[in-house]
């Protein structure tokens, strides 16, 4: 029995800030493809759910990563409150290190993506309105911040050469496509349980689904691809990453691999959205989902996502450390 020094917190933390981060990232492109945000009032609520979920999945995806630290609960034992705020030491140092770098895009990406989503608040925001040039500039520092918020997480990781499951160059790429699957699933999911009431034109409605349920279809055949790639990988090196990807592969969780991220979170999904969007691809039909299908479809790939975070934290921490 392996001890797991890293749980729930840090699943959850890889988990919630990379949907966040894709989540802004997806909403920033949304709102600049078609001329700046210059477009009908569904896009625009369409960026706006992406806006506003960025920045509370972020910050308390950080608050668990914190938290996991250990230093509050020190802090409530010992009555040492200057504990509370030791995180603050990763801003003292400013170097190339994984850990410092990214704890500065984390917290760029945190300001930015509040400000961003300001500008979404209000009755009265719309395209052109006073906050438009504000909020082009901050969508155009949303999509790389996204974009990076999303990496660090899986580079961090890849950086302890000590646990050989995580040495991978492919799975920061694995956890960027998926932050961006799961900020789309996630956007579709708001828009399927709360959007339906603010419909004005179905047809720009219907457009919205077809343009982020095919995007999603194509991140998750970039997500399968990359996985593909990092299993061979695996194979190819020879030592220890080819044994401990044996764990997923014949291995203790081998379950969790193939039923919970591969088939529920990658094949079941794929097929149904594909059910949907070939008639409007090849056939040129009007796209359009049930409600309850596109519910599903998006609550699977969260589901898939969160597995690929669980498989990947537990899998480094039973099949390590090694020596170096």
């Amino acid at each position: 029995m392996h001890e797991l020094n890293w749980g729930l917190p840090v699943i959850l933390y890889l988990f919630l800030g990379g949907m966040g981060a894709g989540s802004g990232a997806v909403s920033a492109y949304v709102f600049l493809r078609n001329g700046d945000g210059n477009f009908p009032a569904s896009n625009f609520r369409l960026a706006r759910w992406g806006a506003l979920a960025a920045p509370p999945l972020v910050i308390i995806g950080t608050g668990m990563i914190v938290f996991e630290l250990g230093t509050f609960q020190v802090a409530l034992q010992t009555l040492d409150f200057s504990l509370f705020f030791r995180f603050i030491n990763l801003f003292k140092v400013i170097n190339l290190s994984p850990m410092s770098i990214g704890s500065w895009v984390l917290a760029l990406f945190i300001l930015v993506s509040i400000v961003y989503a300001y500008t979404f608040i209000g009755k009265n925001a719309q395209s052109g309105d006073q906050l438009h040039s504000l909020r082009k500039l901050l969508a155009w520092a949303m999509v790389p911040l996204g974009i990076g918020v999303a990496l660090y997480t899986g580079i961090l990781l890849g950086a302890m050469p000590g646990r050989p499951f995580w040495n991978s160059p492919l799975l920061a790429l694995l956890f960027m496509v998926s932050a961006l699957s799961t900020g789309v699933a996630g956007i579709l999911l708001l828009r399927a349980l709360f959007g339906h009431k603010h419909m004005v034109n179905a047809e720009n409605f219907e457009r919205n689904s077809y343009m982020l349920a095919s995007s999603d279809l194509v991140l998750i055949a970039l997500e399968a691809g990359v996985l593909v790639l990092f299993l061979i990988f695996a194979h190819l090196t020879v030592g220890n990453v080819h044994a401990a990807v044996s764990v997923i592969l014949g291995g203790e969780l081998t379950t969790y691999f193939w039923l919970g991220f591969v088939i529920l979170g990658l094949l079941i999904p794929a097929a149904i959205e594909l059910k949907y969007i070939l008639p409007a691809l090849l056939r040129r039909e009007q796209f359009s989902i049930p409600r309850n299908m596109e519910i599903i479809v998006c609550a699977l790939v969260l589901i898939g996502g969160f597995m690929l975070r669980y498989i990947v934290v537990t899998a480094g921490q039973v099949t390590g450390p090694v020596g170096i």
